[in-house]
């Protein structure tokens, strides 16, 4: 959007009151007034786009195949499209303006990042998760990462015809949830692990309550009853952090039939595999690992970091005790997601 159109705008504050749609007809006629051209329908939607949308990246965030945006810089932005990234012609008009669509991206989203504080995270309204460093962290310019969780569900059935699973792990899966065998998803980022245990979800039985506990809500499952725990970062002053491993233990007062934590990275290995091992059959959690047998020992190494007093050994019990199978997702370099199952019963 050139310099004039943005000043015209600014002139216009009285837009800012009125809902998206009648935002734009406003727009419209302000353009058509101001600035006579064929392209009409492109420099509303230009303006449309930098009062309500993502600014350059807009046309990205609509693409439902997109599910992350790379920003390196003003001049450099990658998406991954169908598990490949592919460099894109979207540009920033320079680094003070990136600055600014950071700043009001992040504004938005009720966080915020700047010199003393140069790593930011927050979740865009379109439920999106947002990565930010600044410099001097990013020498070269703002490095923002969109990640994109797609709307609609997918179920087994899907995930198979995908490439996932193939047609005996997904039998084999949903006999887990049926059976009430707690499940670890193991995988690197963008494997698909938050895929897979949205589909799991919707295979929960309607009269069973779940407990969602996750950092960023991402999980959106077609379960019937489930109720959500998100974690609180501590706020400027360093206080109010409220971190996963409190809140498994405030779930296992909500009477929960099953607990599931969208991504163990701490102190809430201890807690999982703590409550996990001595009920509430049928959880789920994922976790970082290369494989399924480095899921369990990613897990007791976080639970040992998390407090001294249980040995390896007894820790590794708690695991197999609380765990009836691991599933590993792993990407080709096709991008496609392969899995591997590890039953442990």
């Amino acid at each position: 959007m050139n310099a004039r159109l943005r000043e015209l705008l600014l002139e216009h504050d009285e837009l800012a009151q009125l809902d998206p749609a009648r935002r734009r007809l406003g727009l419209r006629n302000l353009v058509t007034a101001t600035e006579p051209t064929e392209d009409l329908g492109a420099l509303v939607l230009a303006l449309a786009d930098d009062v309500d949308g993502y600014g350059p990246v807009s046309r990205l965030m609509r693409d439902e195949n997109v599910t992350d945006v790379l920003i390196n810089g003003p001049f450099e932005v990658w998406i991954e499209r169908s598990g490949t990234l592919e460099l894109t012609q979207v540009r920033f008009e320079g680094h003070e303006p990136l600055r600014a669509w950071v700043e009001r991206s992040l504004s938005r989203a009720g966080a915020r990042a700047d010199a003393t504080r140069p790593v930011a995270d927050a979740r865009l309204p379109d439920g999106s998760r947002m990565h930010v460093v600044l410099p001097p962290l990013a020498p070269h310019g703002p490095l923002i990462s969109i990640r994109r969780f797609p709307r609609a569900r997918f179920d087994l059935g899907a995930l198979t015809d995908a490439g996932m699973l193939d047609a005996d792990a997904a039998a084999f899966l949903s006999q887990c949830v049926r059976e009430r065998t707690s499940i670890a998803i193991s995988g690197s980022t963008a494997s698909g692990k938050t895929t897979l245990l949205n589909a799991l979800l919707g295979l929960i039985d309607p009269s069973e309550r779940v407990v969602l506990i996750e950092e960023v809500p991402e999980l959106h499952p077609a379960c019937h009853h489930f109720v959500s725990l998100v974690a609180r970062a501590e706020n400027v002053e360093g206080r109010g952090a409220f971190g996963l491993d409190a809140l498994l233990r405030a779930a296992l007062r909500m009477r929960p039939d099953r607990i599931v934590v969208g991504e163990v990275r701490g102190a809430e290995a201890l807690a999982a595999l703590g409550a996990l091992s001595t009920g509430h059959e049928g959880s789920m959690v994922t976790v970082h690992a290369s494989s399924a047998s480095d899921a369990l020992e990613r897990m007791v190494t976080l639970a040992l970091q998390a407090a001294d007093g249980p040995s390896e050994a007894s820790l590794r019990r708690q695991f197999h005790k609380a765990f009836g199978a691991v599933v590993h997702l792993e990407r080709t370099p096709l991008g496609r997601r392969a899995g591997e199952i590890l039953h442990l019963a």
